[in-house]
């Protein structure tokens, strides 16, 4: 069984997302970011998983909520584009998705 440092944590929440168990690991994920011990650092992994988990837990507002803020930190984010204007697709506002769609399709080659 996994101990409890911060790296073991990481680990097992990106377990928990292979295992599709995305609203555990999205827990897992925000206890992560509320006390990233030694991976300051790698923050924005865990804000892209996290905000993985939520999309595809339909947690769409906390999708949305968590790609702004990686985008804030990095615009240049190609699969934080592509989280965004999913989510904000999913919710209807699709004027508002289509940027980020086509951001994520030039800086990162997804394609929605």
């Amino acid at each position: 069984m996994l101990g409890d440092s911060t790296h073991d944590r990481w680990l097992r929440a990106q377990a928990l997302f292979d295992e599709r168990a995305y609203r555990e690991a999205a827990v897992m994920l925000t206890e992560l970011l509320d006390d990233p011990g030694e991976v300051v650092h790698e923050l924005t992994d865990v804000r892209l998983l996290l905000a993985r988990a939520l999309f595809h837990s339909a947690q769409l507002d906390g999708a949305i909520r968590i790609a702004t803020e990686l985008l804030e930190h990095d615009p240049n984010e190609p699969y934080a584009h592509l989280l965004l204007g999913r989510s904000l697709q999913r919710k209807g506002r699709t004027d508002e998705a289509q940027p980020h769609l086509r951001l994520a399709e030039l800086l990162g080659g997804y394609r929605s």
